[in-house]
């Protein structure tokens, strides 16, 4: 399903407070990242951090501030740029079809 027709706000959070998850894909600066250059590779495929907070975006996606211990950096992420590492309950979208790299900040 596209982005454009997915309301996550119809239901609760898929993420917790304080949940250990792992980036599905290069998250770069799309220019709300304060002091860094539009493009930079904010976090990379594979780190992983916890949840710190979540806030909505288009009154249609949670956002998931995901602060990474190793660089000191929250990013914002939403769902299926995010795997839990506390619970078997991955969301359903294949990592296969999607690409690496998305723009976020």
């Amino acid at each position: 399903m596209a982005d454009g027709e997915t309301v996550e706000l119809s239901g609760p959070p898929f993420f917790e407070f304080g949940e250990k998850v792992r980036i599905r894909r290069h998250i770069r600066n799309d220019g709300t990242f304060p002091n860094r250059e539009v493009g930079e590779i904010l976090a990379r495929k594979g780190d992983s951090g916890y949840i710190r907070n979540i806030g909505t975006f288009l009154q249609q996606f949670y956002i998931y501030a995901v602060y990474l211990p190793e660089t000191g950096v929250t990013v914002g992420c939403k769902r299926r740029e995010l795997e839990s590492l506390d619970y078997d309950d991955s969301p359903e979208e294949s990592s296969q079809n999607s690409p690496d790299e998305v723009e976020a900040g």
